[in-house]
């Protein structure tokens, strides 16, 4: 795999097994994180995920297979150039919101006098400020949420690591998580972040890992998972007041149909021809308006090789069923 910069990967894992007992929670895992990229893995609740960025931060250890971060094997000097964020959150509540970050900083060799420049810029960019000196117990949990997500950043590392940073957030919020990780990627960073939620990893991430049952069923960029999954989803259109939805839907070549309006996504039946449907179409007098073959959305890759979301407890939006 391509390191989109051609040096050694950030992060490299080789055949990583890790077995609880009998049970294998990962199954030979190999993965390459290229140098600035943002890196998601995708992939239900029990998966393999948090496993997996567990072993890569030494909190637990490989059955298996080897892990090494800026091309050498985890030390605690390579543990601090990188910024967690934990899936299980945690705070100090008796401190205040000051004196917590300060802490977490100093805890990363970085002093008050230079960390607390920064304390500040981050509350105001997360609309924290005004709750400097209060204590962390006072604020919601979504507030604290925030503030462990700017523990994790305050000693500016080059990798970030990001475990369901999502969840417990509103929409808003969600929203201005987004932009500082592109924020970050812009920065030249590496990010990486574990996700159920599809829409994150594909409004965010350039790269993509989908893991199932402990094993990596796709990665790559996603624009290349995106073409190597494509060729059997057409998008259709049809003209202002035609009608057409039952020729579509009964189609034989047609496996299934997402329609908004007069806009249609259709998934082509396994060995199908789009230039058949095409024929098909004309020829029961459906007007259309457009008619081309697309790459495929993230969700229709993940549905390919995986199942569906609301199968597996997850969608598309990240309600968890």
């Amino acid at each position: 795999m391509s390191t989109g910069k051609g040096g050694t990967p950030v992060i490299e894992l080789s055949d990583v097994v890790k077995k609880y007992g009998d049970f294998e929670a990962v199954k030979g895992l190999d993965l390459a994180i290229p140098e600035g990229s943002t890196y998601a893995l995708l992939g239900p609740n029990g998966a393999g995920k948090t496993t997996t960025i567990r072993m890569i931060l030494r909190i637990i250890e490989e059955t298996s297979g080897s892990v090494r971060v800026f091309g050498q094997p985890v030390t605690q000097d390579t543990l601090d150039r990188i910024g967690y964020l934990p899936e299980e959150r945690g705070v100090y509540k008796r401190m205040t919101v000051r004196r917590l970050l300060a802490f977490m900083a100093e805890m990363k060799g970085v002093s008050p006098r230079v960390s607390m420049p920064r304390i500040e810029e981050w509350l105001e960019r997360l609309s924290l400020d005004q709750w400097i000196d209060a204590k962390v117990q006072e604020l919601s949990k979504g507030m604290q949420q925030k503030l462990q997500f700017i523990s994790s950043v305050l000693h500016d590392p080059p990798v970030v690591i990001l475990d369901e940073p999502f969840s417990g957030l509103d929409p808003l919020n969600q929203q201005v998580l987004r932009g500082i990780v592109g924020d970050l990627q812009e920065s030249g960073k590496t990010v990486l972040f574990s996700t159920h939620i599809i829409e994150h990893a594909e409004r965010i991430c350039d790269h993509v890992c989908i893991i199932a049952q402990g094993q990596k069923v796709v990665d790559g960029p996603l624009s290349q998972v995106r073409r190597e999954h494509g060729g059997h989803y057409v998008a259709i259109g049809l003209e202002p007041g035609a009608t057409g939805d039952a020729a579509i839907r009964g189609s034989r070549n047609v496996a299934s149909t997402r329609q908004d309006g007069t806009e249609f996504e259709v998934t082509l039946r396994e060995g199908a021809d789009a230039n058949a449907l095409l024929a098909e179409l004309v020829g029961a007098g459906v007007r259309l308006r457009r008619f081309e073959l697309v790459e495929p959305s993230l969700e229709q890759v993940f549905i390919e090789v995986v199942g569906r979301p609301e199968e597996l407890g997850m969608d598309a939006l990240g309600v968890v069923a």
